[in-house]
């Protein structure tokens, strides 16, 4: 009898560290939790798998003033060895579309609208830059 209840006592323990775990896997915060209204317009990825991996991206920020830059771009994927910029511009400017590798990443038309520039480099520092261009 007592062997009975142990066992089903361990079964439920069980059950509920199964369900605590899968909950916490699928319940991790993520871009759609941050505060700002992020909406990525544009993405570049080079296709050079052997050498530094780039990624840019074009976000546009509805409220600068909450908005939560660092913790976006953290989110933002980075290889070793490679190089990640996250370029900021505000809901209703004009934002490229098109970006490309390189230090110039998009057309300077679009310079005097981007409010700010996350960036992570190669050896994993981050750097935020307020008005990159000005």
């Amino acid at each position: 009898m007592n062997n009975k209840k142990l066992n089903t006592f361990l079964v439920i323990l069980v059950l509920i560290l199964v369900v605590w775990m899968v909950k916490g896997t699928f319940m991790q915060p993520g871009v759609n939790d941050l505060k700002g209204g992020f909406k990525e317009v544009a993405h570049y990825r080079n296709e050079n798998n052997t050498g530094p991996i780039q990624h840019v991206f074009a976000v546009t920020v509805k409220d600068t003033a909450i908005a939560e830059i660092e913790t976006y771009g953290n989110f933002m994927p980075h290889h070793k060895g490679g190089n990640t910029k996250v370029y900021f511009f505000l809901e209703g400017d004009p934002v490229p579309e098109n970006l490309y590798a390189g230090k110039v990443n998009f057309d300077p038309q679009f310079n005097q609208h981007c409010i700010a520039l996350y960036e992570k480099t190669a050896m994993g520092n981050t750097s935020i830059e307020k008005a990159p261009f000005k």
